[in-house]
């Protein structure tokens, strides 16, 4: 039981002392970031979708 208590004193501990939380600012841009690339990667899926398709739907209307 003593080494769950030291666990969660150390990890207290650590997560006050040791672990470098970004400021607020810091914070806003790398949200920016996270979404403007999220918003590209879904665009390019969306465009690889919407030609497999195209490609797909044309190859299958040939038969």
């Amino acid at each position: 039981m003593s080494s769950i208590r030291t666990y969660i004193n150390d990890t207290v501990e650590e997560m006050k002392e040791r672990v470098s939380w970004p400021t607020y600012s810091e914070l806003q841009n790398s949200s920016i970031l996270v979404l403007i690339g999220s918003l590209i990667f879904a665009l390019v899926v969306g465009a690889m979708d919407f030609a497999f398709d195209s490609v797909l739907t044309w190859f299958y209307n040939q038969f």
